[in-house]
């Protein structure tokens, strides 16, 4: 994975998830962890809520990360594509209470979404600039 990438993820930490139903899509903006080795972030989100219902029927998602900033010269932003799936991984609880340690109390429900595809806009490397994995 480009260190570009894994940089700008490591900087945020709320990403917007984009499901889809039939003709039902669904958005929704999650707390995240990333693990850059197994190439996927881990979220909590409630499976009732509809942009999870969405995903149990169809787990192929998509989602951005942006940097909000009027300043064209600065403009950074990810999109990508993958599949969420349930994850009960003590693995995954733990990596993700490590930086949201407050979610403990809420009990939440975690997920993976093992990532396929990345592109990042960096404008900051001149306008336009994508990086894009796989390249």
């Amino acid at each position: 994975m480009p260190e570009r990438i894994a940089a700008f993820i490591a900087k945020h930490h709320i990403l917007t998830l984009a499901t889809s139903n039939d003709a039902a899509p669904q958005c929704a903006t999650l707390f995240y962890v990333f693990d850059p080795e197994r190439a996927l972030f881990v979220v909590a989100s409630d499976p009732n809520s509809e942009h999870m219902r969405n995903a149990l029927a169809n787990p192929q998602v998509a989602g951005a990360i942006a940097l909000e900033t009027k300043s064209v010269g600065k403009i950074q932003g990810l999109q990508f594509k993958g599949e969420l799936v349930r994850s009960d991984d003590e693995a995954d609880a733990a990596l993700y209470y490590r930086a949201f340690g407050y979610a403990r109390v809420m009990r939440p429900t975690f997920w993976r979404l093992h990532v396929s595809a990345m592109k990042l806009t960096d404008n900051t490397l001149g306008f336009g600039t994508k990086i894009t994995w796989p390249s």
